[in-house]
């Protein structure tokens, strides 16, 4: 993990391809991610987001938009859902 550096920054550094129609811009829900373990540490969702998020397919309490969060825990586990509003995953 690198100091200012979304979920979103992360996966794509690390070669996981996160969608992310938006470019970054917090005005779609694609990135959206949800967290596993270390969801206490992160700051919360601005109103923004939070209006975002009501429209994520498989909202669950502890969903993010990956371009808007700045983990502070290393230990910052998440899972990427199987559909988005843009496209299905395949993996397993």
């Amino acid at each position: 993990m690198n100091e200012n550096e979304t979920i979103l920054d992360a996966c794509l550094r690390n070669g996981i391809n996160l969608e992310h129609a938006c470019e970054k811009a917090c005005a779609c829900t694609t990135c959206h991610v949800i967290v596993k373990e270390g969801f206490a540490s992160l700051e919360d969702a601005s109103d923004d987001e939070e209006d975002l998020l009501d429209k994520a397919w498989g909202l669950e309490s502890n969903s993010r938009l990956s371009c808007q969060v700045y983990p502070v825990d290393n230990m910052t586990v998440i899972e990427i859902p199987k559909y988005t509003i843009n496209q299905v995953s395949e993996l397993t």
